[in-house]
């Protein structure tokens, strides 16, 4: 069943990208494996998945500790400082980085385990009370100062977006995310690229991908609804 959603989900991104005139290969498919254990991953990797999403800290690190080391693993939990450490040299992108204290943080310790950390700007475009991440009007500032962080580079951006029964609804969401990177991009900022686009969920990645999603996160598209008996 795994495999049959996960092959399923490939081809609705197909069939996204040839809608809007773009090439599939420019899309990530992002299996999100939170709360699942490690038998469902190696049937999803058994598809071809390559590319899985953590929430937490802790099961990324069990998940990675076990499994082949050529997967990529990608941090879309909110991250907490004290977690940071333990997760900066794991995590090939986090996408979740919504607070300069945070930056600062992951710059500390990726600069004591001398690696490079790749991360998002999480934008919370809909201004969702609920949710993490800065304001949209505030995002080139937070990206100015987390520029100038050693060991830290700003690969694009992320949003989750709301929860609705009509994925068009979320179309103005995306579309603000990518009118956004291609305006930061534009200011030639160092140490920053825009070529992540991360947003639309197992309800709405489609729209994502039309509107220039270059990574989706597909949680219960691929393995069913979630367990939380972990």
């Amino acid at each position: 069943m795994i495999a049959e959603n996960y092959r399923d989900v490939k081809e609705r991104i197909q069939r996204a990208c040839e809608k809007s005139g773009r090439n599939p290969s420019d899309v990530t498919l992002i299996a999100v494996s939170k709360t699942k254990p490690v038998e469902m991953i190696r049937e999803a990797m058994e598809a071809g998945a390559a590319f899985f999403g953590e929430n937490k800290v802790q099961e990324l690190c069990e998940k990675y500790e076990v499994l082949p080391k050529d997967l990529h693993w990608h941090m879309i939990g909110h991250l907490q400082r004290n977690k940071v450490k333990y997760v900066v040299d794991k995590a090939e992108l986090i996408h979740s980085v919504d607070s300069i204290r945070l930056a600062e943080e992951i710059s500390r310790e990726a600069v004591k385990k001398e690696v490079q950390a790749n991360i998002l700007i999480e934008v919370n475009v809909a201004e969702e009370e609920s949710k993490f991440g800065v304001r949209t009007e505030d995002t080139e500032e937070l990206i100015r100062k987390t520029a100038l962080l050693p060991n830290v580079c700003i690969r694009g951006l992320m949003t989750i977006a709301p929860y609705v029964e009509d994925p068009e609804e979320n179309r103005l969401v995306f579309r603000t995310l990518g009118k956004l990177a291609v305006d930061i991009k534009k200011k030639n900022i160092d140490n920053v690229s825009m070529d992540v686009l991360s947003m639309g969920m197992t309800g709405d990645y489609e729209v994502a991908v039309e509107e220039g999603a270059t990574m989706v996160r597909v949680g219960t598209g691929i393995f069913g609804e979630r367990s939380y008996a972990l």
